[in-house]
């Protein structure tokens, strides 16, 4: 990575009692930085990775620092441009939205206060999306009262998770989450998730990007879902036990219009997983899994058993041929991933071929990489784990941190295949290849040797992003587009085995 320059005016500022959501917070970041003179910008929660960025761009601030405090940091050519850019910052700090000479009642601000404000045959279902550590009060509100709850927030301690599952078990309603990222609710889409067509296929997802993944296979075969119930990623660990995934298997094999049931997660804990197992043999709708493991690593493969199931033909998946680049003698993989399932399942697909693959979520303990996402060899980096989110926005909104180690790649003289995925739907960037395509075309214009990319594509015809338009793009900047990330590690891991 190239080493910041000193040149120009700089303001470095920390701000307590103040707080601001990571998007909104990252739109500013985006707004100051695209003012002329402004070479540099970031405001953002300080947390240890959001300094870790400020010091990159040698906007590190002095002193102590919590990372309750909004770090303001910004470098322009001048004073006053300095001064300007940190006046619009306040000025976009400040904004609220305002009606139009009309009073406004004062929002609830608890669950507690917004369901007060209801009928008593109101919603059955509340969203939770605040800091973790507020999380679990306002899950507890809606389940004394009734409610099944999704829960978007990460951060809530594993016990509390627990607490809340039986706690809801108990009230005969559903926890969804914590970090549940993507879930489809009678056809209304929560959080992550795509425009597919309604359907017999219920899903339980501990997983939201395999989540989308499966929808949007689905959706491609003219399949469509019925529900998309997620869990939480630990779910379907030993200290959760499965308890929402099994409170997610009776609501669907009580739904009439469920006639298929599909149970999608990352590796789960063995003892789980046969829990599970028995208590779906046990039910009266059909229960296919496709919880990834080294047996069955392959999300599409699933997609298809199910499809041979419904009496479905398997269509040919779209793909976009790129510009057929090869790689390097020598070349790694490097996986730049913002769907953690998607990380897992290029993995476990991967390490049969090439042998140990380093990442932040390792399919062993030995082989995490800690916080050296620059790492030498084989590598699989999962934005959007949790350490990597705090204070910032998940990767399929921001992609600031993976475009860095795109172009830390670049920069590096280990020959590599790129291998990506995005993601797209409601909640997702409006227009991911606006970012990713220029990032691209720099990447590999820097790099020594030949870069090729190859890429996974999640979503349908029907996101507001359009697959096809997505695919275009992005096969136009040379990449190999897959609508199966299966698909596109397997053309990665064949890029590799040529340069051989």
């Amino acid at each position: 990575m190239t080493a910041p320059s000193d040149a120009g005016a700089r303001h470095v500022s920390l701000r307590s009692g103040v707080y601001a959501d990571s998007v909104k917070l990252m739109q500013v970041s985006r707004d100051i930085g695209a003012r002329d003179g402004v070479s540099a910008v970031l405001v953002a929660m300080a947390t240890p990775l959001n300094l870790e960025l400020a010091a990159n761009m040698g906007l590190a601030p002095d002193g102590a620092v919590s990372p309750d405090q909004l770090l303001i940091a910004v470098r322009a050519d001048d004073e006053a441009v300095l001064a300007e850019a940190v006046a619009a910052v306040d000025a976009a700090l400040a904004a609220r939205e305002r009606s139009s000479g009309t009073a406004q009642a004062i929002p609830a601000r608890t669950i507690h206060a917004g369901l007060d404000a209801l009928p008593s045959d109101g919603p059955a279902l509340a969203i939770v999306s605040v800091p973790g550590q507020y999380a679990v009060a306002e899950a507890a509100d809606a389940i004394a009262a009734g409610r099944s709850v999704l829960v978007f927030s990460d951060g809530v301690p594993v016990e509390a998770e627990v607490a809340l599952k039986r706690a809801a078990h108990d009230a005969g309603v559903l926890v969804m989450g914590p970090d549940c990222g993507t879930a489809i609710v009678s056809g209304v889409a929560l959080g992550f998730a795509n425009v597919v067509r309604r359907g017999p296929v219920g899903l339980v997802a501990a997983s939201g990007t395999g989540a989308q993944q499966v929808s949007c296979l689905l959706d491609m075969a003219g399949v469509g879902v019925s529900h998309v119930l997620g869990v939480g990623g630990r779910d379907l660990s030993e200290a959760v036990g499965g308890l929402a995934t099994l409170d997610a298997l009776a609501a669907l094999d009580a739904d009439p219009a469920t006639e298929r049931v599909l149970l999608v997660s990352k590796p789960p804990a063995p003892s789980v997983a046969a829990r599970v197992e028995e208590a779906a043999a046990g039910l009266s709708v059909p229960v296919r899994s496709a919880a990834l493991s080294a047996q069955t690593p392959d999300l599409t493969a699933a997609v298809e058993g199910l499809l041979g199931d419904l009496g479905v033909a398997v269509p040919d998946w779209p793909s976009r041929p790129g510009d057929g680049a090869a790689a390097a003698p020598g070349a790694v993989l490097k996986g730049l991933f913002s769907g953690g399932t998607l990380a897992d399942e290029a993995m476990l697909l991967a390490v049969p071929v090439l042998g140990d693959i380093r990442s932040n979520t390792p399919l062993r303990p030995e082989l995490h990489l800690g916080t050296d996402l620059s790492a030498s060899g084989h590598v699989v980096i999962d934005f959007g784990d949790d350490a990597l989110t705090v204070g910032r926005a998940h990767p399929m909104i921001d992609p600031t941190l993976r475009l860095e180690a795109l172009a830390g790649i670049a920069g590096g003289d280990e020959p590599a295949v790129l291998l990506l995925d995005v993601v797209l739907g409601y909640g997702a960037d409006a227009d991911p290849a606006a970012s990713l395509v220029p990032a691209l075309t720099a990447a590999r214009e820097a790099s020594a040797t030949p870069l090729p990319v190859v890429l996974a594509l999640v979503g349908t015809e029907g996101d507001p992003q359009g697959w096809s338009r997505q695919a275009d793009a992005l096969a136009a900047a040379g990449a190999a587009v897959f609508a199966s990330n299966a698909a596109a590690t397997r053309h990665a891991l064949d890029l590799l085995g040529a340069a051989r």
